[in-house]
């Protein structure tokens, strides 16, 4: 490996399903860039996010570690839904990552990287505390507020834009200017865009070219279509950059989003379910990386890997060191080079709390009140296995032949049921993972909540 730093780019779409680029199947959305990308390094088919939802997915990035470490496993409060509904007393929420944490960025500045921070942050109001030199658009914010995609926007360090700038646009002309500012040392370029949350806005024009499109029945909606293609645009654009600067050789970029996509907009077919699920809906996510002469041109990974990988591969990618912190992931190093297969290893999520439905009819979770319920799960090579805090459920599933997660096997595979939660259950236990057992006495077994 080339002992030159390799400057870093994290680029990261909220709330991008699965789905929803022509890398991963979609036949309406238009994202010639970012296929672009893909085609120019290694696209893994199994990625997925840390969490279900976005605060603690970028926790689990920023820290390494995974939510029982960091305690983040919500946006806000935990006693999500109507309080007659749940059973049991919910695990507090911790609402933004601790400036004690040893962050992704800290590690970089410690080789000498500048760091900046492009978009949204989340994990509490500036993330200049958690090791960035730079911040452009972050804070506790977790979208961009009403029409807050155009300017006038509602986020307080862009208040000079000209009315009508577009905010993908805006962050990666700050973007830009922040690497051609650093090209002579190495920088470490965070750029976490707002889109593609809601509140859903783009152009007329690109809206009425998805009207005018055909659609199907998984992708049709012509609005979120027009801000992936914005998005599109400007990672063309950062590509475009990084070959005009002659900086591209020397530049490991990642392409991925948050968590899954919002199924009542995007269906993740034929993944279940969407944002806010522990169903391969709400978790899988594209995961694309690029460095030009190193990572192999236009190939393409069926190994489980994990936004808490990323930690430990750029502290490899770099030679840092770590203070006493434990890491939740491993690095990808010798993969992403074309070096050898991953080793065999199993991925944990842990949600001791609730999250309502966004959609009842449309969410397709276990039951139609709540996305996610108090539950963990545990990926170990083509098997699922979810367990359910409330009443023991259990759900095991073989995703190369159910990737949709509709045939329950725990009670027909019940060794490689009991096998997986052995392992999950001792895993909580190194991890001191809080698990809810606290009755709720407001629950109601005979209300059945608002299904409409």
């Amino acid at each position: 490996m080339d002992q030159k730093l390799p400057n870093i780019i994290y680029i990261m779409v909220d709330d991008l399903g699965w789905t929803d680029t022509g890398t991963y199947g979609s036949m309406f959305y238009e994202t010639p860039n970012i296929d672009a990308l893909a085609r120019a390094g290694m696209t893994f088919t199994r990625g997925y996010a840390g969490a279900a939802n976005c605060a603690p997915s970028r926790a689990c990035l920023i820290s390494g570690q995974n939510t029982p470490r960091h305690g983040i496993y919500t946006v806000g409060n935990s006693e999500r839904g109507d309080s007659r509904t749940r059973r049991l007393i919910p695990i507090k929420n911790t609402k933004k990552l601790a400036d004690s944490v040893f962050t992704l960025a800290e590690m970089l500045k410690s080789k000498g990287y500048i760091t900046g921070n492009f978009g949204k942050w989340h994990l509490g109001e500036d993330p200049i505390s958690q090791g960035f030199d730079v911040n452009i658009g972050g804070s506790g914010r977790g979208g961009p507020g009403g029409k807050g995609y155009f300017a006038p926007y509602n986020l307080h360090d862009l208040t000079d834009a000209p009315k009508g700038e577009n905010l993908t646009d805006r962050l990666t002309k700050e973007a830009i200017h922040f690497m051609k500012g650093a090209r002579e040392t190495p920088f470490f370029a965070y750029i976490p865009y707002y889109a593609v949350h809601t509140p859903l806005a783009t152009t007329e024009g690109l809206k009425r070219k998805y009207q005018d499109k055909k659609g199907n029945d998984r992708h049709s909606h012509a609005v979120y279509a027009g801000m992936i293609e914005t998005v599109d645009n400007n990672v063309g654009r950062i590509l475009d950059f990084l070959k005009s600067e002659s900086l591209a050789e020397n530049t490991f970029v990642v392409f991925t989003s948050d968590n899954g996509g919002i199924r009542g907009i995007s269906l993740q077919s034929p993944l279940r379910a969407g944002k806010g699920s522990y169903y391969e809906g709400g978790i899988r996510v594209p995961f694309i990386f690029s460095w030009p002469g190193k990572i192999p041109e236009g190939t393409q990974n069926d190994d489980p890997i994990s936004n808490l990988d990323i930690f430990p591969t750029l502290r490899e990618l770099t030679g840092a060191t770590l203070p006493d912190k434990g890491l939740d992931g491993i690095s990808l190093v010798n993969t992403l080079m074309g070096e050898g297969r991953m080793p065999s290893r199993e991925l944990f999520f842990h949600f001791p709390i609730y999250l309502q439905a966004y959609n009842p009819k449309m969410d397709d979770g276990r039951d139609s009140l709540f996305r996610t319920r108090p539950g963990g799960v545990i990926l170990s090579g083509k098997w699922k296995l979810h367990e359910y805090f409330e009443d023991g459920g259990v759900e095991l599933y073989d995703l190369e032949k159910d990737p949709g997660e509709r045939t329950n096997l725990a009670h027909t595979h019940t060794d490689k049921a009991a096998q997986l939660l052995e392992k999950m259950r001792a895993w909580r236990s190194r991890t001191e993972a809080p698990v809810p057992i606290e009755a709720n006495p407001k629950f109601d077994a005979h209300y059945m909540g608002d299904t409409k």
